[in-house]
């Protein structure tokens, strides 16, 4: 999981129930893991070349790295595996996520960090002009993006009224009562609708933080307006990452190392590469993990205590 907001909010109650209620609206895949067991990365890196990490309750939980991590991650980069963050942490710029990566412990090259933030400026290349409505932080940086007509949108539903379509990159400012100003001018008139963090909650030391994946699938329940999500578990983040790797990347060398099961794991199935779950220090750390996977069908091929 990954967050955009800064400070914790109210989780939804039983998060694991509220990805198994939008299920329809994610990918599917046949395959199914063998739900190998180790404690750590460390006991099974042998098997893959290359490591693709979730960043928000894989490598560190809230401001906090998880102990023991950054060392391993440096274990196996210092082996000569090749180590990426595929996070959904689409609220700050890329230059910013580096900085609190390293702040954290960890060393990636700008390359080897991929985000659903540069999934959908992907996107927005060939999408054709419009004037967006943006949702977002401060803290925003529109500098990565295609030159936008855009305003940022707040309080004023008027601005929801003018503009063509809307981008949701984070939601650590939203609120309740601009969410209805969204649904009602969505209602009134369906516009194009591009979500840039599919997670519906994130990990953080004193809970957990709503998602615009959250607020986006309230969106379409009344209004009817489907949206666009780029990130975790859909194809174009996994996509971008793999090509990155190079045409002759071993997918059954890559592994995908993540805290649940609807995101990560699913969105690893369905790009055809490794799996591994972690299970202490994510959203899932309360959870009867064995009920979980029974009941969502979703099999990694491997359950770790944590990376």
């Amino acid at each position: 999981m990954n967050q955009d907001s800064p400070s914790p909010q109210s989780a939804i109650p039983l998060g694991f129930s509220a990805y198994e209620a939008i299920r329809h609206r994610l990918p599917s895949s046949n395959r199914r893991g063998g739900c190998g067991q180790a404690v750590h990365l460390g006991e099974i890196a042998d098997g893959f070349d290359t490591v693709l990490v979730d960043a928000f309750g894989v490598l560190n939980r809230g401001r906090a790295p998880i102990p023991g991590v950054p060392e391993r991650i440096r274990d196996l980069q210092a082996s000569g595996k090749r180590v990426m963050v595929v996070s959904n942490a689409a609220g700050f710029s890329h230059a910013t996520l580096m900085a609190r990566y390293q702040s954290l412990g960890y060393h990636f090259d700008t390359d080897d960090v991929v985000t659903s933030r540069k999934t959908l400026v992907r996107q927005l290349e060939a999408e054709p002009a419009r004037h967006w409505g943006i949702i977002a932080g401060q803290q925003f940086g529109p500098e990565e993006f295609p030159p936008l007509d855009y305003r940022l949108l707040g309080d004023d539903i008027r601005d929801y009224d003018a503009v063509d379509g809307f981008l949701f990159v984070g939601a650590s400012e939203w609120s309740a009562a601009r969410q209805r100003h969204l649904i009602k001018s969505l209602t009134a008139n369906p516009r194009r609708l591009l979500v840039a963090n599919p997670d519906l909650l994130a990990p953080q030391e004193g809970g957990n933080s709503i998602e615009p994946g959250t607020h986006a699938h309230q969106i379409q329940d009344e209004t009817g307006v489907e949206p666009a999500f780029y990130g975790k578990p859909f194809a174009n983040i996994f996509e971008l990452a793999l090509e990155r790797l190079g045409p002759d990347i071993d997918r059954d060398r890559t592994l995908m190392v993540g805290d649940t099961l609807h995101t990560d794991v699913l969105g690893g199935l369905t790009a055809g590469i490794q799996t591994a779950l972690v299970t202490r220090t994510g959203v899932l750390a309360d959870m009867d993990i064995n009920a979980a996977i029974e009941s969502s069908g979703i099999r990694p091929d491997w359950i770790l205590d944590q990376a």
